[in-house]
């Protein structure tokens, strides 16, 4: 964990340098005297939905094993995506598996695998817009490539879930099979965490839940697409929606890399580097990348604050569960 912690600083720190090298200071703070601030409420009314609909449907994710109120579940997204952008490396990312368990009977192995799921399902959605972008927006061929290389390990991923689920009996086996060289209650221990993460995928079994969950994700992100399209009015560019979800996708890519606390390094890089695809200026790139950041992360940690005394952990207690 301390390796990946360390990591994370350094990853963060040369994209910091990546953004600034050669820019115009000047330039950027000249940047922020245009901001025009409806378009940010707009962005933020985008940014708020995106969390309810993200916190909706993690309920529908963990339905088969349990029916979770929405408030604890927004609470629990809330503190969650919180933690994620505080703590380095995405180690956060635990955080919400294991609030949940606070406020239901779900075992933190079948939460972590809800989140699993979740991902798949964000990536597939991601991937399904991708196309359209390959198709109506000038990408750079590492992009393209990028792409399709995620396409596949999506559906790589997707196809051993459905087969974990619809073979349980045979996973299962096949997994205390790996185990039995372990001592007894290790192995045990292990084997019953590996049963309880299937249990997170269970909406696999159910065609309507699974469709249903796919159509929440595209929503999802379209909202997250329609606050970077606010953005652009806020800053005053002449983009199109497809730009915004362009910038979307390249922003995604980058943040898979895990780096400093608040992703900061790797979101001003990659959203510039979308940016300047369509023209924008580096400076102007800049500005609106370090606007948009402070908008997302200022959203991210009202909510998170708000609903921290209710679901409150210790940094210490995080890591003890990731163990």
């Amino acid at each position: 964990m301390k390796i990946r912690f360390a990591a994370g600083i350094i990853l963060g720190a040369l994209f910091v340098y990546l953004s600034v090298r050669g820019l115009d200071m000047a330039s950027v703070v000249e940047g922020f005297r245009n901001i025009r601030y409806t378009y940010v409420a707009g962005a933020l009314l985008a940014l708020f939905v995106m969390q309810v609909l993200r916190s909706y449907r993690w309920g529908v994710l963990l339905s088969p094993i349990e029916q979770v109120d929405q408030v604890s579940l927004f609470s629990v997204t809330s503190v969650g995506f919180m933690l994620v952008v505080a703590i380095p490396a995405r180690l956060g990312e635990f955080a919400r598996p294991y609030l949940i368990t606070k406020k239901s009977s779900i075992k933190m192995s079948s939460a972590l695998g809800s989140i699993v799921l979740e991902r798949v399902f964000d990536f597939m959605a991601i991937m399904l817009l991708f196309p359209l972008v390959m198709v109506l927006a000038p990408l750079p061929p590492w992009l393209s490539r990028s792409g399709i290389l995620l396409l596949a390990v999506v559906i790589v991923l997707l196809g051993l879930l459905i087969l974990m689920v619809t073979k349980r009996d045979a996973s299962i086996a096949l997994m205390h099979a790996l185990l039995r060289r372990l001592p007894d209650r290790f192995a045990r221990r292990l084997e019953g965490m590996v049963v309880h993460f299937i249990e997170g995928f269970g909406i696999i079994e159910s065609p309507r839940l699974f469709l249903y969950v796919f159509f929440l994700s595209l929503v999802v992100w379209l909202a997250d697409v329609l606050s970077i399209y606010a953005m652009f009015f806020a800053l005053g560019f002449d983009l199109s929606f497809v730009a915004a979800l362009t910038v979307m996708i390249i922003l995604i890519f980058g943040l898979t890399v895990p780096t400093a606390p608040g992703f900061v390094g790797n979101w001003h890089y990659f959203i510039m580097l979308g940016l300047v695809i369509f023209g924008i200026p580096k400076a102007d790139a800049m500005t609106f990348a370090i606007v948009h950041h402070a908008v997302c992360i200022t959203l991210t940690a009202v909510l998170g604050f708000i609903f921290l005394p209710s679901n409150a952990l210790s940094i210490s207690e995080l890591k003890g569960n990731i163990r």
